[in-house]
């Protein structure tokens, strides 16, 4: 490590130095936690487990987006896929008198 006389640093170089201890601060916890988490991943991939099965968290996985299973009777464009609540153009045609099958893609 270098050996400062701060005494003798003028303002000018006291400055920079002044603004790279408070970054190297700010962001010792986070550069220690990755180097910790990067750690524990090799030795629980050495193993043979991933980290989040050692641990116990759940691996999340996202859907893939639905498919269209109906059609607005006025703008193609415009499905619905069946999931979620029904779109107010969905129930408008059910209560004209149209069926689910009549709109279905």
């Amino acid at each position: 490590m270098a050996d400062f006389n701060l005494e003798a640093m003028s303002l000018r170089e006291l400055r920079p130095l002044q603004k790279d201890l408070a970054t190297a601060i700010s962001t010792y916890e986070d550069r220690h936690e990755a180097e910790t988490r990067a750690k524990l991943k090799a030795i629980a991939k050495e193993m043979g487990y991933s980290l989040a099965e050692l641990i116990g968290v759940e691996v999340t996985t996202t859907r893939a987006p639905a498919v269209a299973k109906y059609r607005h009777p006025g703008n193609a464009a415009v499905t619905w896929s069946g999931r979620g609540r029904k779109p107010q153009w969905f129930v408008a045609a059910l209560a004209a008198g149209k069926s689910a099958a009549d709109l279905a893609v």
